[in-house]
């Protein structure tokens, strides 16, 4: 029985690692379908990258940095917890992981703009 509340920091930094993960897996087909539009010749994907200049895209493209930063920073935590026994510094470590995954999603979002 689980004990602890579901809006428990780790609980969420749980579900944000497993919907990150998720969304990330579905976004690979679409990933490989822009890459095979690569083998397919060279008006194709200058087609492609055209679309890509289109602001909903490049929000997207920074939706998809901040869900690898996320998934990253979450896996990192949970192999801190269980090679490390950081069990104390959990919600420190949730706190970290977030806010990397920010950081690094504002980078991108400031570069790429």
């Amino acid at each position: 029985m689980d004990l602890r509340p579901r809006s428990h920091p780790t609980y969420l930094a749980f579900v944000v690692h497993r919907v990150s993960g998720l969304l990330l897996a579905l976004f690979l087909p679409v990933h490989f379908w822009a890459l095979g539009s690569a083998i397919q010749g060279e008006a194709r994907l200058e087609g492609l990258l055209r679309w890509t200049d289109n602001p909903l895209a490049k929000a997207g493209e920074t939706v998809l940095v901040v869900l690898l930063a996320a998934h990253l920073a979450g896996g990192l935590r949970v192999l801190a917890l269980e090679f490390l026994g950081w069990r104390a510094r959990q919600k420190d470590m949730v706190a970290a992981s977030a806010g990397v995954a920010l950081l690094v999603g504002l980078v991108f979002l400031f570069n790429v703009v």
